[in-house]
């Protein structure tokens, strides 16, 4: 029967089992039995984990936008809302902003009745991973091309390609987040310094 047994290497030549089932499996071999193994090298958990923290910080950044209201419509109704502030002066520029704000969201509603946009983990961490030039693009038979991001499992990708994905989805995130708009210097700058954070 297969036992699967996680080793670690501690001398240049010898592995020894860093659980107890691995010690009791190996204690029952006798000594000079010969067994057969197949070894893989298992990506670094830790690591892993790190990049989902990553890919969280930056999904924490997005919010979907768009759907009913084209952009360029929006472009519109915010140059006529500066217009109007330079007519009537900054003093309203606030109570203008988010009169528009409400206008738009409010046609929003009204074109896409029961359409909702939603904010999905998913899609965002695939997003990133297709970003990031980890895909596979797809031809159908009508023509049209769809790219897939490659799987991040365990089992598909090993450590140095990970590696290699992680430092990529770093700059994609890294552009993501730091190339929009932000409240205050203060922001910006504990932003950078949460990225910074994963850099290392």
């Amino acid at each position: 029967m297969a036992q699967i047994i996680p080793f670690a290497k501690v001398s240049p030549t010898l592995l020894t089992t860093v659980t107890p089932e691995g010690s009791d499996f190996l204690q029952r071999i006798r000594l000079g039995e010969w067994i057969n193994a197949e070894v893989k090298r298992v990506r670094n958990y830790k690591f892993h984990k790190k990049f989902f923290k990553l890919l969280q910080l930056g999904f924490e950044y997005w919010n979907p936008t768009g759907g009913a209201i084209l952009p360029e419509e929006r472009h519109l109704v915010n140059g006529f809302v500066d217009y109007l502030c330079r007519q009537v002066g900054q003093q309203h520029s606030v109570a203008l902003a988010d009169a528009a704000d409400q206008y738009l969201e409010e046609a929003a509603y009204t074109r896409s009745g029961d359409l909702a946009l939603l904010k999905s983990f998913d899609a965002y961490r695939e997003w990133v991973t297709i970003q990031a030039g980890y895909y596979t693009e797809h031809l159908y038979p009508d023509g049209s091309r769809n790219r897939r991001a490659k799987s991040i499992s365990f089992a598909n990708m090993d450590d140095i390609e990970f590696h290699q994905l992680y430092k990529s989805a770093m700059n994609v995130l890294w552009n993501f987040i730091l190339f929009r708009s932000f409240k205050s210097q203060e922001e910006v700058e504990n932003v950078a310094a949460q990225l910074l954070e994963y850099a290392a």
